[in-house]
């Protein structure tokens, strides 16, 4: 007969039914525009009621907007609403920076960004030059590098990779999108002096010219 009761597994799934995307799309859109930092697909669907696709509403969510004065950005493997990058001059301060990065820090940031996973040693074969404890503590408290799986060779050496907070703060994607060196001389962002190697001496943290964290890429 018509009127013979649904099997249990059918009401079930009805009573925990998924929100309409629209409405997943909106959950998305809040919890991006509520955190101070990026969230990944997991958070998301942690805090979204059962059965949403959070990857699905951000398709739409990215479309809704297109053009407009912000945007959603994956950034590493989580996602975050940021100012659309032709509007960045309107955020941008007259301010000196307080904490500044020697040369030394500079390129070491830079082995590590670009070679990463990397080892102490092998950021100092790559400089030429001995790295004072002073440049990495420096970078670690910034939270702009961090400590990745250390290698499986005698002394099981740590390595250091860059954080989310370094791609977030460049609006980078992944480490991959950092540019060449070419682009970087060309923006004025890279001096024509050669790659650290076996003229100098030591470490330069004292001596060098100090350069401010925004001077070494454009927002």
């Amino acid at each position: 007969m018509n009127d013979a009761p649904e099997p249990a597994e059918e009401k079930e799934e009805t009573l925990f039914a998924a929100p309409p995307i629209a409405e997943q799309e909106r959950m998305v859109e809040a919890i991006l525009f509520a955190s101070s930092e990026p969230v990944s697909l997991r958070e998301m669907e942690e805090r979204m009621p059962h059965g949403c696709d959070p990857a699905e509403a951000l398709v739409h969510l990215r479309k809704r907007y297109e053009g407009r004065g912000v945007r959603v950005v994956k950034v590493g493997d989580a996602w975050a609403i940021r100012t659309a990058p032709d509007l960045g001059f309107l955020m941008q301060k007259e301010t000196v920076e307080e904490r500044k990065l020697s040369r030394a820090a500079i390129e070491t940031l830079a082995i590590i960004a670009y070679h990463q996973p990397v080892t102490r040693a092998e950021i100092e074969e790559i400089r030429g030059v001995a790295v004072s404890r002073g440049t990495i503590d420096q970078l670690l408290e910034m939270e702009w590098i961090r400590f990745g799986r250390r290698r499986m060779t005698p002394g099981r050496p740590v390595t250091f990779v860059v954080t989310q907070g370094f791609l977030d703060h460049f609006s980078l994607e992944s480490a991959r999108d950092l540019p060449g060196l070419k682009e970087l001389r060309a923006a004025g962002l890279l001096d024509s002096r050669p790659l650290p190697g076996a003229s100098e001496e030591g470490d330069e943290d004292e001596d060098e010219p100090q350069v401010g964290q925004s001077e070494l890429f454009e927002d």
